[in-house]
């Protein structure tokens, strides 16, 4: 019953891992969704005083991916009925030009500024909107929310490695009086301590069962998925294939190298 329980305490301990370690990469993956979505509905907005070239505006800076002109013909059709035909014409010599640039990524506020002072120093250019504000404070967020989640991963790994170290250590306590009578007839360290790698070896394939069960039961019932859905996210939570393999190799890679450091200890105490 005690070596059960010893048992469940690892295999516990590495399901919570890897389990944090997959909604890391689920969080992850969203924050990157969501700031191409930002990425697609931001751009900067610049008036000029006379026509210029889409290709001249996208040569002034390499964060700019593309440009176009925005139409201000909506604009006249809704004055037709109001105004006369040589205001119109009149009006339409006066407009400004205006033109939207798009950016290869989501900018942080000081790639904004550097690119800001680039388009001013364009003689055409009379106005530049970079809606900086908006844009700061969603950076911000996006930021601090990528931090929060990078603590959290951090802090329950730190923890659970050392309670996975732990129950190794009562494991090797257990079996010491067989290690130390192999040890006297000159068996290896590896030999010697092949039941503990044997032992973390199949709580890490069970705790990576149960972890990849867990989602793949989640991602049939669409947790997460339809709300995602509803702001416009539309990503894999679940990818049966890689996630599963990363979270086998997380798993066995994890429990090795601290039965390793156990192994390791115990050898300096001898």
């Amino acid at each position: 019953m005690k070596s059960v329980k010893n048992h469940l305490s690892l295999i516990v301990a590495l399901f919570t891992i890897v389990f944090t370690m997959q909604i890391y990469i689920i969080v992850d993956r969203t924050v990157i969704a969501y700031e191409s979505d930002l990425n697609e509905n931001y751009s900067i907005v610049v008036v000029t005083k006379k026509k210029v070239g889409t290709d001249s505006l996208v040569a002034m800076s390499p964060k700019i991916k593309s440009a176009e002109e925005i139409s201000t013909k909506e604009v006249i059709s809704q004055l037709q009925s109001q105004m006369k035909q040589r205001h119109i014409d009149l009006l339409k010599l006066s407009l400004p030009h205006f033109y939207s640039l798009h950016l290869n990524h989501y900018p942080a506020p000081s790639e904004i500024k550097e690119l800001r002072k680039k388009l001013e120093r364009h003689s055409d250019i009379t106005r530049i909107e970079d809606f900086a504000q908006s844009h700061d404070t969603l950076y911000k967020l996006l930021l601090l929310f990528k931090s929060v989640i990078v603590i959290f991963a951090i802090a329950v790994f730190a923890v659970t490695s050392l309670l996975v170290l732990k129950e190794m250590r009562i494991w090797q306590f257990q079996h010491n009086e067989r290690m130390s009578i192999m040890a006297m007839f000159g068996a290896p360290v590896w030999m010697r301590s092949a039941v503990l790698f044997r032992l973390s070896i199949v709580d890490a394939i069970i705790a990576s069962v149960l972890a990849i069960g867990t989602f793949t039961y989640a991602d049939f019932l669409k947790v997460g998925s339809e709300q995602l859905q509803s702001i416009g996210i539309d990503i894999l939570l679940f990818d049966p294939v890689n996630d599963s393999l990363l979270i086998v190799g997380i798993a066995l890679s994890l429990s090795i190298i601290l039965a390793t450091l156990i192994v390791i200890g115990h050898k300096e105490e001898v």
